[in-house]
């Protein structure tokens, strides 16, 4: 009889406006998924030249991290599924033990008995693994002497080794939990076929996104506003927020002891969630560049120290926080038009992408002295885009100041100026929370591109190190399932593939 093996994968993020405002349910925030992605394998433990396979037992394995290796037991009594860490393990994972405890918890109250005893009959093997832009690779880099460039980072094997402990790791702010988690629990359920993501169902994609937002909200002990996790599942998209007070019920009532009650809440046929999802995607020619900033933030205390300023001044705040969500919602919408545009004039828009792409954002109005209507309205749209959003970085420079919270560090407004110096540069930013960690531009051309890293590269005051990673075609959950332990040759990812089956 073959045996299966489940792969599940989630795209990082990048939330690219509404930080901090996305955190209220009056205000959206527009994240773009990336085509750096979290896997999950999930195999019968005989299959692996690492697992000891015997009944019950889970071990699970982050080759990327030093000390990543983790066994469970899994106890079935009629209905009631429980797990046990082992104590023998030199170090927790309270991310991934929550997702298999919960996860298995669950499938107990929906699926037989027998079936998960048939599954776990001789053990399971749990792979996860992250693309290396999750994690910044300077420690790889000065170990192969290769200077800090995109060029090295190509050089680099697929899932690299951190060469560090998982709690001392840098994350380079790609949402690296929320995938994780996100991947983890849709494989769990796929592997014991209590979910099927191949026909495309709108409620098992939302059971298993409102099971990966309990989890991810548990681990981190706070219902957090949720996009990473909404990325994960649904790939770029507008967001708004559900109503926190839907988890945190159950999340102070020792939710393991009540999985009937728990299954009504995260069951969208029994609960109703609120949280609000609109399909995004960035025009043709538009092109996300992230980099990773060795100075480092903490986003809690970041937005911890935010949303103090806006409780102590709720008038100063609040005002400024609808003007910056307006700005948000107009970026947003000239986007949208701007994608609309390119399906209604290909060819104009072609031309006009081409001719901004020669020359730097803020000479742009000289372009429409120079083209016919259909190519001026397309300048036109571009403008306005780089206006508006340079009146969205305005707003987050006076957050900066008000809350005295670095938003949009000076040394960041300095950087992303310059990058707005090379011709093609539409947008440069702070994603999510802003601070320290990232930086994201939007270029039209691969000479743009060149001239931003070269920027990157020849900048004095932080170290700016790219990704590879950029916006994502895929987007959302993607699930394989092999019927023998290798691919096919004609499988999607079969390189990525590959090497997880043989990590």
């Amino acid at each position: 009889m073959p045996s299966n093996t489940t792969i599940v994968s989630a795209p990082g993020k990048v939330l690219l406006a509404g930080g901090y405002l996305v955190l209220d349910p009056a205000f959206s925030g527009l994240v773009v998924a990336t085509d750096a992605r979290f896997y999950t394998l999930i195999r019968p433990a005989n299959l692996s030249k690492e697992a000891t396979s015997s009944p019950s037992k889970i071990t699970v394995r982050s080759p990327q991290f030093e000390n990543a290796t983790w066994n469970y037991l899994v106890d079935i009594k009629d209905k009631d599924v429980q797990l046990s860490p082992s104590a023998q393990d030199e170090s927790k994972n309270t991310f991934v033990e929550l997702a298999l405890a919960y996860s298995l918890a669950i499938l107990g109250h929906l699926i037989p008995v027998e079936n998960i005893n048939k599954t776990l009959d001789t053990g399971l093997e749990i792979v996860i693994a992250g693309n290396n832009d999750f994690y910044s690779q300077r420690k790889e880099l000065e170990n192969c002497n290769l200077p800090l460039n995109s060029d090295s980072l190509r050089r680099i094997p697929l899932f690299t080794s951190t060469h560090t402990t998982l709690s001392k790791v840098h994350k380079t702010g790609l949402g690296s939990s929320a995938a994780l988690i996100t991947s983890l629990v849709s494989a769990i359920f796929i592997h014991f076929k209590a979910a099927d993501l191949t026909n495309q169902d709108p409620t098992t994609t939302a059971f298993l996104h409102n099971t990966a937002q309990f989890i991810h909200c548990l681990a981190q002990g706070k219902v957090g506003s949720g996009f990473d996790v909404s990325s994960a599942v649904w790939g770029s998209h507008t967001y708004r927020r559900f109503s926190p007070e839907l988890l945190q019920e159950i999340m102070h009532n020792e939710a393991r002891n009540q999985i009937p009650t728990l299954l009504k809440v995260l069951d969208p046929k029994q609960t109703a969630w609120d949280n609000r999802v609109a399909s995004f995607q960035l025009a043709p020619q538009l092109h996300l560049m992230l980099a990773d900033i060795d100075a480092g933030s903490h986003t809690p205390t970041l937005v911890s120290n935010v949303l103090k300023w806006r409780k102590n001044k709720p008038e100063e705040a609040n005002g400024l926080w609808t003007q910056l969500g307006k700005a948000n919602d107009t970026v947003v919408e000239l986007l949208k038009k701007l994608d609309q545009t390119s399906k209604d004039a290909p060819v104009e828009y072609d031309l006009a992408i081409h001719k901004a792409s020669a020359m730097p954002a803020a000479e742009w109005e000289s372009l429409l002295k120079q083209t016919i209507k259909e190519k001026s309205a397309i300048i036109e749209l571009l403008i306005q885009i780089y206006n508006e959003f340079q009146t969205v970085r305005q707003y987050l420079r006076q957050m900066s100041q008000l809350s005295e919270v670095p938003v949009e560090p000076e040394e960041q407004t300095r950087l992303l100026d310059a990058c707005l110096t090379i011709p093609g540069v539409l947008m440069a930013g702070v994603p999510g929370a802003g601070g320290f960690d990232a930086i994201f531009c939007i270029v039209l051309s691969d000479e743009s591109r060149k001239g931003v890293e070269n920027v990157w590269s020849n900048f004095k005051e932080m170290s700016v190190g790219p990704l590879l990673c950029t916006e994502s075609i895929e987007g959302g959950l993607v699930a394989e399932l092999y019927q023998d332990a290798e691919p096919s040759s004609g499988c999607s990812n079969f390189t990525v593939v590959k090497r997880l089956i043989d990590l």
